[in-house]
């Protein structure tokens, strides 16, 4: 055969790839566009979505405490490896405030960094759900609830199992109380989640008032660096008791391992100690044990637990340049009224106004509820009883807490917010 030139067309007709014609009619593959904000392949059952994403949470918050427990009872002695894991399980219940009953009492001093983390795995098991049923994006109120409650009840399921387990050794656990408790916490971590990816968040923030809505921001502000002081105020201490601390721990005789996972344990608790440090700051104190009393003006205890986290408690009333912590609420308030402030003057600025004293104020008096439920439900759940005796009743007064937040907070932050909103230039 010759070789095609030119003027020997090849069985192509002689034309090269870029002249050949194209055939409209052939089928073309086609993708299946998204839906409801998800993906097309990454869609699930809603049952099969939301059981993999609570066992998920429930896992990564369950191995920490195991590993822990696990360095405790390694310093104590041998032990049997179901017992740990069975002790584990009693603790992350413990972590969800599912409260113990034990041979010493009922046990139900939740250790808060582990609520944290239990409900940060939660938030993100909300957002999966929400992804996996398409209703990321969708400012459904409906679709994220659905995913919120679906998560709740995988997660209660768990927690009924986790409480037969715990039963079956030496604490005893309600599995009703259980299913109950980790529904609710369950429910309400994975709604967060869900409102965020499903855009819910920005649908209530613009039907909610603007008055409401900015001091919800502020309340908001205004509680966290309440609780950012008090845990200020506990680490200090804390390290100045540092001393007592390290022969507390030395004292158990555990080991390098033993030593290691009780301070883990304290640790666990730090969350607890900043929320009842800001509770003595503001005024109304907590307490470690019945008729006892840690206050700036009083303090009232008996003998006490061998336990790190309580070797910086006061040792008598505050008196001297001490006296001046007691600003640090009243401060905290005018901080976050000014912010309040210059937040509205950059909004205002955009259109050449400053910003109006109605809204400013209203504003910054509704912070002070705001920062007072947000606290009030801190120290609600930041107690409980240590066994029964003496140590029945650890920890502050919730309403007490929640009456003093909102009254000192409205009164900063009316304070700063006109202050500053009257040193504030108007645009020209």
């Amino acid at each position: 055969m010759s070789p095609v030139t030119p003027d020997h067309p090849s069985r192509s007709g002689g034309l090269s790839a870029d002249e050949r014609p194209v055939d409209r009619a052939a089928p073309r593959r086609r993708v299946p566009a998204p839906r409801d904000g998800g993906s097309p392949r990454g869609r699930a059952p809603l049952a099969v979505a939301a059981g993999v994403a609570a066992g998920w949470a429930a896992l990564t918050s369950y191995l920490p405490v195991a590993v822990v427990l696990g360095l405790v009872q390694l310093g104590e002695g041998p032990a049997t490896l179901t017992g740990t894991l069975r002790t584990a399980l009693a603790g992350w219940l413990l972590g969800h405030g599912v409260p113990l009953r034990t041979e010493a009492g009922p046990f139900g001093l939740v250790p808060l960094a582990l609520t944290v983390l239990a409900l940060w795995r939660l938030t993100r098991a909300g957002v999966h759900v929400s992804r996996a049923i398409g209703a990321r994006g969708t400012r459904s109120p409906r679709r994220a609830l659905t995913a919120a409650g679906a998560v709740g009840v995988g997660y209660a399921l768990l927690g009924a199992f986790a409480a037969l387990l715990v039963g079956t050794g030496g604490a005893d656990v309600s599995p009703l109380r259980a299913a109950a408790t980790c529904a609710v916490v369950g429910a309400l971590g994975a709604l967060v989640g869900a409102a965020r990816i499903t855009a819910v968040t920005e649908l209530l923030a613009t039907r909610i008032p603007p008055a409401l809505r900015d001091g919800v921001h502020t309340g908001l502000v205004a509680g966290l660096l309440l609780l950012g002081a008090g845990a200020g105020a506990a680490g200090l201490a804390v390290a100045t008791g540092g001393g007592d601390a390290a022969d507390m721990i030395g004292a158990y005789r555990t080991g390098v391992a033993g030593q290691a996972g009780i301070t883990l344990v304290s640790l666990a608790y730090a969350p607890n100690a900043a929320i009842w440090s800001t509770s003595y700051l503001l005024g109304p104190g907590f307490a470690v044990g019945t008729d006892t009393a840690v206050r700036t003006s009083e303090v009232s205890v008996g003998a006490l637990p061998a336990v790190p986290l309580l070797a910086g408690l006061p040792r008598g009333p505050m008196d001297g340049l001490g006296a001046g912590l007691l600003a640090i609420p009243v401060l905290v308030g005018m901080v976050a009224g000014w912010l309040l402030t210059r937040r509205l003057v950059r909004l205002a600025a955009q259109e050449r106004a400053v910003p109006r004293w109605g809204l400013l104020l209203a504003s910054a008096a509704a912070a002070g509820p705001v920062a007072g439920v947000l606290l009030g439900a801190a120290a609600a759940i930041s107690g409980g009883p240590l066994g029964g005796g003496r140590l029945a009743e650890v920890g502050p007064v919730a309403w007490q807490v929640g009456l003093v937040t909102t009254a000192v907070v409205a009164a900063g932050a009316l304070l700063g917010a006109a202050a500053t909103r009257v040193l504030t230039r108007a645009p020209a």
